[in-house]
């Protein structure tokens, strides 16, 4: 099972970009996005459906905004829409499909940056997420959440940590809810193979069009998945040469 999920900053814009070209060299079996900022008829769907996929989408209300999407080539045997709570789900930031015992989470976790109301928002969609997750445990033991959780985990997932660390993705708050996800029961698959890899990130600043160049990043997509799924877990890579947003792809493959 090849997973890949992916921030596209707006799918019509990276369509443009050549995002139906990468697509065709079959990067996945499957594909989380985030902040798709469009609907299923918005889009030109055959282009992906001809290539195998199954498409799922998620989409906010505001047009244009937020949403996500599951593309995969392995048949779901259910699909869950939004996590049952009204803003998040508003906002189009939960999608899940249940392959066989395994559930695939696609999340698009909220940004505070643009100022306090929405950093609030971040703290509480944070901690719905976790009793969503808590919730869902109960009845599905193998979970795998993919996702721009807009958090950098660790100083080492972070260009400049000490520049940085009054700013929102970087904040001790965000950094331990990162640390509760993670002693909650889930495995962080890219630094359970790279324990100690450094400068490797998912996503760059756009207002300074040379950190790409520089890569000075951040590391803010994840795919996690529950401890019983560990001895599964074949590789974890980070694709920064794919170049149809300001995040780019990273990638889990489990042998299942």
């Amino acid at each position: 099972m090849r997973i890949i999920s992916y921030n596209v900053n707006g799918l019509r814009a990276a369509m443009k970009k050549g995002f139906i070209d990468w697509l065709k060299t079959d990067p996945a079996d499957i594909i989380c996005l985030q902040e798709i900022k469009a609907e299923k008829e918005n889009i030109d769907i055959e282009k992906i459906t001809s290539l195998g996929f199954e498409t799922y989408w998620f989409s906010a209300q505001k047009k244009g905004y937020s949403g996500v999407a599951i593309f995969t080539k392995i048949k779901a045997g259910n699909v869950v829409y939004g996590n049952k709570i009204e803003q998040s789900d508003f906002e189009g930031r939960v999608i899940r499909i249940d392959i066989g015992y395994i559930s695939i989470v696609n999340a698009y976790y909220p940004s505070g940056t643009s100022g306090d109301q929405r950093q609030a928002y971040k703290y509480q969609w944070l901690d719905e997420f976790l009793d969503y997750l808590d919730a869902l445990k109960k009845t599905r033991k193998q979970i795998i959440v993919c996702g721009d959780y807009n958090i950098a985990h660790k100083a080492i997932d972070i260009h400049d940590p000490k520049g940085n660390k009054n700013s929102s993705g970087f904040l001790p708050e965000e950094r331990a809810w990162m640390d509760q996800f993670l002693a909650n029961g889930f495995v962080d698959t890219f630094r359970s193979i790279h324990a100690d890899a450094l400068h490797n990130y998912s996503w760059w600043s756009q207002r300074f069009p040379t950190v790409r160049l520089q890569n000075k990043g951040w590391r803010i997509d994840y795919i996690s998945i529950t401890e019983n799924l560990k001895d599964k877990l074949v590789d974890a890579k980070i694709y920064p040469d794919v170049k149809h947003s300001d995040h780019c792809p990273v990638y889990a493959e489990l042998k299942i």
